[in-house]
Protein backbone atom coordinates (compact mmCIF):
# COMPACT_ATOMS: atom_id res chain seq x y z
CA UNK A 1 0.00 0.00 0.00
CA UNK A 2 1.41 3.40 -0.99
CA UNK A 3 0.90 6.68 0.81
CA UNK A 4 2.50 9.36 2.89
CA UNK A 5 2.53 10.06 6.60
CA UNK A 6 2.87 13.31 8.52
CA UNK A 7 4.09 13.39 12.12
CA UNK A 8 4.13 16.80 13.75
CA UNK A 9 4.78 17.62 17.38
CA UNK A 10 1.95 19.84 18.60
CA UNK A 11 0.46 20.42 21.61
CA UNK A 12 -21.54 2.12 18.10
CA UNK A 13 -21.72 -1.79 18.05
CA UNK A 14 -18.87 -2.99 15.92
CA UNK A 15 -17.48 0.49 15.35
CA UNK A 16 -14.49 0.04 17.65
CA UNK A 17 -13.61 -3.22 15.96
CA UNK A 18 -13.88 -1.63 12.54
CA UNK A 19 -11.63 1.26 13.57
CA UNK A 20 -9.00 -1.03 15.06
CA UNK A 21 -9.01 -3.10 11.88
CA UNK A 22 -8.74 -0.02 9.73
CA UNK A 23 -5.85 1.34 11.74
CA UNK A 24 -3.97 -1.92 11.18
CA UNK A 25 -4.77 -1.89 7.47
CA UNK A 26 -3.85 1.72 6.90
CA UNK A 27 -0.82 1.85 9.17
CA UNK A 28 1.57 0.19 6.71
CA UNK A 29 2.48 3.21 4.63
CA UNK A 30 5.66 3.71 2.62
CA UNK A 31 7.24 7.14 2.94
CA UNK A 32 7.42 9.34 6.01
CA UNK A 33 8.02 13.06 6.47
CA UNK A 34 8.78 14.58 9.87
CA UNK A 35 8.05 18.25 10.46
CA UNK A 36 9.37 20.17 13.44
CA UNK A 37 7.04 22.40 15.46
CA UNK A 38 6.92 23.88 18.97
CA UNK A 39 6.50 21.29 21.67
CA UNK A 40 3.01 20.91 23.08
CA UNK A 41 1.41 18.37 25.37
CA UNK A 42 0.55 15.87 22.63
CA UNK A 43 1.28 14.95 19.04
CA UNK A 44 -0.81 15.05 15.87
CA UNK A 45 -0.42 11.98 13.69
CA UNK A 46 -1.90 11.74 10.23
CA UNK A 47 -1.50 9.81 7.00
CA UNK A 48 -2.91 9.44 3.50
CA UNK A 49 -2.91 5.97 1.93
CA UNK A 50 -4.36 4.13 -1.03
CA UNK A 51 -7.24 1.74 -0.37
CA UNK A 52 -5.80 -1.64 0.60
CA UNK A 53 -7.31 -4.90 -0.73
CA UNK A 54 -8.76 -5.69 2.70
CA UNK A 55 -10.34 -2.25 3.04
CA UNK A 56 -11.67 -2.55 -0.51
CA UNK A 57 -13.38 -5.82 0.42
CA UNK A 58 -14.94 -4.15 3.45
CA UNK A 59 -16.29 -1.26 1.37
CA UNK A 60 -17.52 -3.25 -1.63
CA UNK A 61 -21.27 -3.77 -1.54
CA UNK A 62 -21.59 -1.36 1.39
CA UNK A 63 -20.31 2.18 0.77
CA UNK A 64 -19.02 1.36 -2.72
CA UNK A 65 -20.39 -0.78 -5.56
CA UNK A 66 -20.05 -1.12 -9.30
CA UNK A 67 -21.66 1.82 -11.05
CA UNK A 68 -20.43 4.39 -8.52
CA UNK A 69 -19.09 7.59 -10.13
CA UNK A 70 -15.57 6.93 -8.79
CA UNK A 71 -13.51 3.77 -8.49
CA UNK A 72 -11.76 2.55 -5.38
CA UNK A 73 -8.45 3.53 -6.99
CA UNK A 74 -9.68 7.15 -6.95
CA UNK A 75 -10.13 7.10 -3.17
CA UNK A 76 -7.76 7.53 -0.26
CA UNK A 77 -7.90 6.64 3.43
CA UNK A 78 -7.04 9.63 5.62
CA UNK A 79 -6.12 8.56 9.14
CA UNK A 80 -5.64 11.18 11.86
CA UNK A 81 -5.68 11.81 15.58
CA UNK A 82 -8.45 14.02 16.95
CA UNK A 83 -9.81 15.24 20.26
CA UNK A 84 -12.95 13.51 21.57
CA UNK A 85 -15.65 15.38 23.47
CA UNK A 86 -14.21 13.84 26.64
CA UNK A 87 -10.84 15.47 25.96
CA UNK A 88 -9.11 12.20 25.10
CA UNK A 89 -7.18 11.67 21.89
CA UNK A 90 -8.47 9.14 19.41
CA UNK A 91 -7.60 7.97 15.91
CA UNK A 92 -10.16 8.13 13.12
CA UNK A 93 -10.43 7.46 9.39
CA UNK A 94 -12.08 9.36 6.54
CA UNK A 95 -12.39 7.97 3.00
CA UNK A 96 -12.08 10.81 0.47
CA UNK A 97 -11.20 11.43 -3.16
CA UNK A 98 -7.49 11.47 -3.89
CA UNK A 99 -7.78 15.04 -5.23
CA UNK A 100 -8.72 16.41 -1.80
CA UNK A 101 -6.97 13.96 0.55
CA UNK A 102 -3.99 16.09 1.55
CA UNK A 103 -6.22 19.14 2.01
CA UNK A 104 -8.55 17.15 4.26
CA UNK A 105 -5.56 15.99 6.28
CA UNK A 106 -4.54 19.62 6.75
CA UNK A 107 -8.04 20.42 8.03
CA UNK A 108 -7.85 17.62 10.59
CA UNK A 109 -4.43 18.86 11.67
CA UNK A 110 -5.79 22.37 12.13
CA UNK A 111 -8.83 21.15 14.07
CA UNK A 112 -6.53 19.11 16.30
CA UNK A 113 -4.34 22.13 16.99
CA UNK A 114 -7.45 24.22 17.75
CA UNK A 115 -8.71 21.59 20.20
CA UNK A 116 -11.94 21.15 18.22
CA UNK A 117 -13.84 18.05 19.45
CA UNK A 118 -15.12 15.29 17.17
CA UNK A 119 -17.52 12.64 18.48
CA UNK A 120 -16.34 9.79 16.27
CA UNK A 121 -14.76 9.34 12.85
CA UNK A 122 -15.07 5.99 11.07
CA UNK A 123 -16.06 5.07 7.50
CA UNK A 124 -19.80 4.72 7.01
CA UNK A 125 -19.30 0.97 6.38
CA UNK A 126 -19.36 0.59 10.18
CA UNK A 127 -23.06 1.51 9.94
CA UNK A 128 -23.86 -0.70 6.95
CA UNK A 129 -23.56 2.27 4.61
CA UNK A 130 -26.57 3.91 6.29
CA UNK A 131 -26.27 7.68 6.40
CA UNK A 132 -29.12 7.81 8.95
CA UNK A 133 -27.44 5.39 11.36
CA UNK A 134 -24.12 7.15 11.02
CA UNK A 135 -25.76 10.47 11.88
CA UNK A 136 -27.59 8.93 14.86
CA UNK A 137 -24.16 7.92 16.19
CA UNK A 138 -22.88 11.49 15.63
CA UNK A 139 -20.24 10.03 13.34
CA UNK A 140 -18.08 12.25 11.15
CA UNK A 141 -17.77 10.60 7.71
CA UNK A 142 -17.03 11.34 4.07
CA UNK A 143 -17.31 8.87 1.15
CA UNK A 144 -20.61 7.07 0.64
CA UNK A 145 -21.82 6.11 -2.84
CA UNK A 146 -25.39 7.37 -2.57
CA UNK A 147 -27.82 9.76 -4.21
CA UNK A 148 -28.94 13.09 -2.82
CA UNK A 149 -32.03 12.23 -0.75
CA UNK A 150 -35.17 12.10 -2.87
CA UNK A 151 -33.31 12.30 -6.19
CA UNK A 152 -31.35 10.16 -8.63
CA UNK A 153 -28.46 12.64 -8.60
CA UNK A 154 -25.17 11.59 -7.05
CA UNK A 155 -24.33 13.22 -3.75
CA UNK A 156 -20.94 14.88 -3.42
CA UNK A 157 -20.27 12.11 -0.88
CA UNK A 158 -20.42 9.63 -3.78
CA UNK A 159 -17.33 11.33 -5.19
CA UNK A 160 -15.52 11.48 -1.85
CA UNK A 161 -15.50 15.27 -1.99
CA UNK A 162 -17.83 16.01 0.93
CA UNK A 163 -17.52 15.54 4.69
CA UNK A 164 -20.21 15.62 7.39
CA UNK A 165 -18.80 16.73 10.75
CA UNK A 166 -20.52 16.09 14.11
CA UNK A 167 -23.94 15.70 12.45
CA UNK A 168 -25.92 15.78 15.71
CA UNK A 169 -24.44 19.12 16.77
CA UNK A 170 -24.66 20.28 13.14
CA UNK A 171 -27.95 18.97 11.72
CA UNK A 172 -29.54 19.14 8.33
CA UNK A 173 -32.45 21.53 8.87
CA UNK A 174 -35.37 21.71 6.46
CA UNK A 175 -36.71 25.02 5.21
CA UNK A 176 -39.49 24.64 7.77
CA UNK A 177 -36.91 24.35 10.57
CA UNK A 178 -37.17 20.59 11.27
CA UNK A 179 -34.60 17.82 11.76
CA UNK A 180 -34.97 14.03 11.38
CA UNK A 181 -32.83 13.31 14.46
CA UNK A 182 -34.22 13.87 17.95
CA UNK A 183 -30.79 14.43 19.50
CA UNK A 184 -30.26 17.35 17.12
CA UNK A 185 -33.31 19.31 18.28
CA UNK A 186 -31.38 21.31 20.91
CA UNK A 187 -29.01 22.36 18.12
CA UNK A 188 -31.68 23.79 15.86
CA UNK A 189 -31.01 26.96 17.80
CA UNK A 190 -27.51 27.89 16.67
CA UNK A 191 -26.73 30.20 19.57
CA UNK A 192 -25.14 30.11 22.00
CA UNK A 193 -22.15 28.35 20.45
CA UNK A 194 -21.46 24.93 21.97
CA UNK A 195 -18.52 22.50 21.55
CA UNK A 196 -18.42 20.67 18.22
CA UNK A 197 -20.63 23.14 16.39
CA UNK A 198 -20.05 24.73 13.00
CA UNK A 199 -20.50 28.50 13.07
CA UNK A 200 -19.24 31.55 11.24
CA UNK A 201 -15.90 32.69 12.60
CA UNK A 202 -15.28 29.48 14.55
CA UNK A 203 -12.65 26.77 14.06
CA UNK A 204 -14.56 24.27 11.91
CA UNK A 205 -15.82 26.71 9.30
CA UNK A 206 -12.49 28.52 9.20
CA UNK A 207 -10.54 25.28 8.67
CA UNK A 208 -12.61 24.16 5.69
CA UNK A 209 -12.70 27.65 4.19
CA UNK A 210 -8.89 27.60 4.23
CA UNK A 211 -8.89 24.67 1.74
CA UNK A 212 -11.66 26.11 -0.44
CA UNK A 213 -14.55 23.93 0.76
CA UNK A 214 -18.06 25.36 0.86
CA UNK A 215 -20.38 25.01 3.87
CA UNK A 216 -24.02 23.91 3.90
CA UNK A 217 -24.73 26.33 6.72
CA UNK A 218 -24.62 29.11 4.13
CA UNK A 219 -27.24 27.59 1.86
CA UNK A 220 -30.51 29.42 1.31
CA UNK A 221 -33.66 27.59 2.38
CA UNK A 222 -32.68 24.28 3.98
CA UNK A 223 -29.39 24.37 5.89
CA UNK A 224 -26.91 21.50 6.17
CA UNK A 225 -24.68 22.62 9.03
CA UNK A 226 -22.65 19.39 9.08
CA UNK A 227 -21.81 19.46 5.36
CA UNK A 228 -18.53 20.70 3.85
CA UNK A 229 -17.69 20.01 0.21
CA UNK A 230 -15.22 20.88 -2.52
CA UNK A 231 -18.04 22.01 -4.82
CA UNK A 232 -19.97 23.91 -2.17
CA UNK A 233 -22.98 21.59 -2.66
Amino acid sequence: MRGHVFHRSSGAVGVVGVLVGLAALIGAVGASISLAAPERSSTFRGSVATISPALARQMTGVSWHRGCPVGLADLRAVTATYHGFDGRERTGVLIVHRDVATRVLSVLHRLYDDGFPIRGMVPVDAYGGSDFRSIEADNTSAFNCRFVDGTTRWSEHAYGRAIDVNPIENPYVTSSGATSHAASRPYLRRTPFRPGMAAEGHALVRAFAAIGFGWGGRWSGAKDYQHFSASGR
